[in-house]
Parts: C-alpha cells; structure tokens; sequence
C-alpha cells in the first residue's frame, strides 16, 4: 500500500468510526439530556414545540433547538427544586390537564375516523345532489325614509318613470349610485321583509312599498334563475364542521352510556367555588 493509499485509508477509518452517532435511529424515546435523573427526549422537544405561539412556530428548527433544549432543561431544574412542596391546586391541575389530553385525543380519533373523503362526498350529495334547486333572484330597490316618499316612487313609476333613474335620483341606499341594482342573491341574504316581498314578485313587476328595518323600499324583480350547487371544495369546510359535531356528541353519548358514574349525593354550597384556601397547602 502507498502512502496516499494509506492515509486515505485511515481517513475512511475516521469517517466510518463517526457514523454510527449520526446514523443511529432517532426516535420519540431518544434522549436529549437528563436532568436530576429524569430524561428529555426527542419526544418532549417535539410536543413543547407545538405549544409555543404561532410566529415561534414559524421559526427554523435549527435556530429554535437550543433555545428549546435550554427551556425544557430549566423547566425539569426548576419543578425538581420543588421536591415535596408541590401544593394541591397543581396536583390537581396536573390532574385535569391528563384527563383533558386524553379526552383531547380521544376526540381527534373520532373525528379522524368521522371526517373522510368518502364521508364528506356522502354529506355533499346529501345536502345538495337531491335537493330541489332553489331560486336566485336579481332585483334592484330604491330605499327612501318615510311611506309617503315610497308611495310616491310608486306613483311615478305606474306614470312610466325609469326605475334605475329614479332610484339615481331618489335613493339614500349604497346601491343608488347603480340604478338601485342589487345583483344576484338566495334566499337568507336579505332581512326577512324585503324577502318576502322579492319572493312574491314576478320578473318585471314592481312592489307596494316595504318596511325594513333600514326604511322603506320600493322593489323591482328582474329577473330569477336555479341555483347551482357550489362545488364540495366551497362547502367542505361547513360539512367537515357537521361530521364532527354529529360524531362528537354520538362518542360522548356511547362513552357516558358505559361509564360508570357515581355523583355524591351531599349538599355542597357552589360558594366553595371561591375558596382558594383550600387548595393553596
């Protein structure tokens, strides 16, 4: 062997030899420090970092770990510090914090098993693949103050006035400017009076004065048309909301049907709500 085989041998060598601390499997249970005998592990870096606030989140792993790293490390030192003087209210909130993860992700299951792809095009076609379609309506208004005003729109447009015109001129609503055009809209976006008159309208026609809460209009349908179902995309968010409500409240219902509770049955004035002393020792 040469000299440059050889020392590109041992080169090789010290490579291989500092392999194995890279190489070896991280895992949750991988220690990253100890602290008074008690290990923080990848797993605790992992789940304290998806507590910090959002922007903190947002920063580069490689930046935040050591700034993590000496958190989790100060925090063991300081709860170890407390020995036996933990007071009750932490023990109790210790307590509740468990229960409430474990409720937590007993929650996330059931709403993982609950919202699927496959669940969620069985609700879209539910609520809209059977549907009878429903109307959408195109009309314009001339919003004035009193009834004497509205009725006097009226009188003008039976003598031939143009409605756009008129509603340029006469109207105190936002859409004046626009000839009183209201555009396209379903049912449930406008208040239920100006509605009701829309509805009752044929394309064409005009209303009898109405009252709102925002004064008095004078309407004109121009025309109707079917509404189209949107598109799964623009109500997944809504049905995916439904699924997990529903699978919700069946989990806690078949959950409660078997648990075994047991209220005691003594009288306790809610007063000792406000009784810190109690847990303060």
């Amino acid at each position: 062997m040469t000299k440059k085989t050889w020392g590109a041998g041992l080169i090789a060598l010290a490579l291989i030899a500092s392999v194995p601390a890279l190489a070896e499997e991280v895992t949750a249970d991988t220690v990253v420090a100890t602290v008074g005998g008690v290990d923080i592990t990848v797993g605790h870096m992992i789940v304290a970092r998806q507590t910090l606030p959002a922007q903190y989140r947002q920063i580069d792993v490689a930046t935040l770990w050591d700034g993590l790293l000496d958190q989790l490390v100060q925090q063991n030192a300081m709860a170890q510090s407390l020995g036996d003087g933990v007071t009750k209210a932490t023990e109790l909130s210790i307590d509740n914090a468990i229960s409430g993860l474990l409720a937590g992700e007993a929650i996330g299951k059931v709403v993982q098993a609950a919202v699927t792809p496959e669940a969620l095009q069985a609700a879209y076609e539910a609520r809209f693949a059977d549907a009878e379609p429903s109307l959408e309506y195109n009309a314009a208004h001339i919003l004035v103050a009193t009834e004497e005003e509205a009725q006097a729109l009226v009188a003008e447009l039976e003598g031939g006035a143009d409605f756009a015109e008129l509603a340029k001129e006469k109207s105190t609503g936002p859409s004046g400017p626009n000839g009183g055009d209201l555009g396209w809209f379903g049912t449930g976006m406008m208040v239920p009076e100006f509605e009701q008159a829309v509805i009752a309208l044929e394309p064409g026609q005009v209303s009898a004065p109405v009252q709102t809460q925002f004064g008095w209009h004078v309407i004109k349908l121009n025309e109707t048309r079917a509404a189209e179902a949107p598109p799964l995309e623009e109500v997944r968010d809504e049905l995916a909301g439904e699924l997990e409500a529903a699978a919700i409240d069946k989990a806690l219902d078949d959950v409660m049907a078997e648990a075994e509770v047991t209220r005691a049955e003594i009288e306790i004035d809610p007063a000792v709500l406000d009784n810190l002393d109690l847990v303060a020792e």
